[in-house]
């Protein structure tokens, strides 16, 4: 009788364990989205640059400070990094217990801002002094809600009565309460982000075309009854001959984003914008971007936008469940579309609207509530199923 040689009988052994290692480290390899990570760190690190090259002459003007503005954006970004590492770590199913208490949170912030909130340039948008914005909150929380909501109605969410009907209602008190203050950027981009998700949830084409044309209409309807945004639109469609009036503002962001060619002035080359382009390191950044790094590094940023846009619906696409693939899509469009709105404002694509660029623009609320979304986007891709190629 042969007795088969130990390194024989340990070759189906080896075998089974590199297999299991291997599956391991295929396994830990799909944990998270870290192609997501570093194009949302890159973003943030060219926002934290563009921040104090344009802030730094008037943070010494208004504080004897160049490095006040900065340094809270700074501190902002860490808070905001504090919670997407928080909320990565965190199984994003955990929050489907608490988004109805968010949601409740949410609406009292937003009528309780219409009673004592402060009102900056004619708009009442903060709480506590200028440090919380809930329509940014409403951003996160809307995501949530109806990623649960929608994932818990299944097919019924096809009926007018389940789902029509109550996703309506709950939009239009939201984009309401938000427009009162006002806001119509905001909250045009929660009802084009909310219309998307119940799309994706499954919605009838049909319900989903009366519910695209009733916002659009509505959207007009509050586009042109008031003054100013009536003004906006005359602008919008020739800004120069409106220059030294309504036109000013969008005039001077064409000129600052033209005059940078293909590489750009240099860095700190604004500063000469300083009282000449309005809110020129919030709302319309992108055009110091432009100025002082020119159209390189421009498409740059729109680039990581976009592989921002592909990873966050990749994520969305191999989530295990239908609120993951939900919420991931919700989050994803609301990034790519605030980004997509503000760079269209720059470019005079649409008419002027307050709106930051993510990541990038100077602003606490909109840079935190950005961040905490990435958070949930990567502890979706944490539990996300395999996609070909990475067994």
């Amino acid at each position: 009788m042969t007795v088969p040689h130990a390194t024989s009988r340990a070759k189906p052994f080896a075998s089974a364990y590199a297999k299991r290692r291997h599956r391991r480290r295929a396994e830990r390899q799909i944990q998270s989205d870290y192609w997501l990570l570093l194009a949302v760190l890159g973003l943030l690190t060219i926002g934290l640059l563009m921040v104090y090259s344009a802030t730094y002459t008037l943070g010494y003007l208004n504080y004897q400070d160049a490095t006040y503005y900065v340094r809270r954006q700074a501190l902002w970004a860490l808070l905001g990094l504090v919670l997407m590492i928080a909320l990565w770590r965190v199984d994003y199913r955990v929050w489907q217990r608490y988004t109805v208490p968010l949601m409740g949170v949410t609406l009292l912030m937003l009528v309780l801002i219409l009673m004592t909130g402060r009102t900056v340039f004619g708009a009442q948008r903060w709480l506590l002094g200028n440090s919380v914005q809930p329509a940014e909150l409403a951003k996160v929380t809307v995501v949530l809600y109806i990623a649960h909501w929608a994932s818990s109605k299944g097919e019924r969410i096809r009926h007018v009565d389940t789902g029509l009907i109550p996703f309506s209602v709950l939009v239009g008190v939201v984009c309401g309460l938000i427009l009162l203050q006002p806001d119509f950027s905001t909250a045009l981009l929660i009802a084009v982000t909310a219309g998307v998700m119940f799309f994706i949830a499954g919605a009838d084409l049909l319900q989903f075309v009366v519910t695209g044309l009733i916002a659009f209409f509505t959207i007009l309807t509050v586009a042109t009854r008031a003054d100013y945004r009536a003004a906006r639109i005359e602008t919008f469609l020739d800004p120069f001959a409106r220059a030294d009036t309504t036109g000013y503002q969008i005039v001077q962001t064409l000129v600052a984003l033209a005059s940078g060619g293909l590489v750009g002035q240099g860095l700190g080359s604004s500063r000469g914008n300083v009282g000449v382009l309005p809110a020129s390191h919030t709302d319309v950044i992108l055009a110091i971007v432009g100025q002082e790094l020119g159209l390189v590094f421009t498409l740059l940023v729109l680039g990581l936008f976009l592989f921002l846009g592909y990873r966050g619906f990749r994520i969305g696409a191999g989530a295990p469940d239908a609120f993951g693939t939900i919420l991931a899509a919700g989050i994803t469009c609301w990034l790519l579309f605030q980004a997509l709105l503000n760079i269209a404002v720059v470019t005079n694509t649409v008419p002027f609207t307050g709106i930051p660029l993510p990541f990038i623009s100077y602003g606490g609320s909109s840079l935190v509530t950005s961040l905490v979304g990435v958070g949930l986007l990567l502890s979706i891709s944490r539990a996300r199923r395999p996609q070909e190629g990475e067994r």
